[in-house]
C-alpha cells in the first residue's frame, strides 16, 4: 500500500467514525427536543441533523460536478427525512457512495483530478475534497454535540470517539 492510500484510507475511517458517532447523538435525541433552535439566525434541531446526514452524498455529487438543480433535488430529498432511523439510513447511504467513489479513483486521479463546483471559478483536486468533507462532517457534528449539550443530555467526549 502506498502512502496515497494510507492517508486516503484514514481520511474515510474518521468519516466513518463521524457516522458512527452522529448516529448515537442521532439516537439520543427526544421526539420534543427537534424544534430546539440555539438562536434565531441558526438552524433548529432537526434542520441541523438532515443537514448533517446529507452532507456525504451531497457534497460528493458537488465534486462530481452536478448542477445547482440537482443538488437542490438532493438536499429536498433530505429535508423530506421525518424519522431518526430515515436520517441514519440515509447518512450511511451517502457514506457508502462517498467511500465507494474515493476509493475507486486511481492514485493519479485522488491526487491530480481537478473538478470544480457550480459556485467555484476554480476546482481542485480530489484529495482536496475528501479533506473537505472531513472538515465539513466534523464542524457540523460537533455543532449538533453542543445543541444536545445545551439541551441538558448527558453526553461527554466519548460520545465522539467511542
Amino acid at each position: 500500500m502506498n502512502a496515497t492510500d494510507i492517508v486516503r484510507n484514514e481520511l474515510l475511517a474518521e468519516l466513518k467514525l463521524g457516522v458512527r458517532t452522529m448516529e448515537g447523538l442521532l439516537k439520543k435525541v427526544k421526539e420534543k427536543d427537534w424544534e430546539y433552535r440555539l438562536a434565531d439566525n441558526m438552524r433548529n434541531l432537526q434542520e441541523l441533523a438532515k443537514h448533517v446526514v446529507s452532507i456525504l452524498e451531497v457534497d460528493l455529487n458537488i465534486w462530481k460536478e452536478k448542477d445547482r438543480a440537482t443538488i437542490q433535488r438532493l438536499e429536498a430529498k433530505y429535508d423530506k427525512l421525518e424519522s431518526t432511523d430515515a436520517m441514519i439510513e440515509a447518512m450511511y447511504y451517502g457514506f457508502d457512495c462517498y467511500k465507494a467513489y474515493m476509493l475507486s479513483l486511481s492514485e493519479q486521479e485522488f491526487l491530480t483530478k481537478k473538478t470544480k463546483p457550480f459556485y467555484l471559478e476554480e476546482g481542485e483536486i480530489q484529495a482536496h475534497w475528501l479533506i473537505e468533507d472531513v472538515s465539513h462532517f466534523f464542524h457540523h457534528r460537533g455543532q449538533f454535540f453542543n445543541y444536545l449539550k445545551q439541551l441538558g443530555y448527558d453526553i461527554n467526549m466519548f460520545n465522539l470517539y467511542v
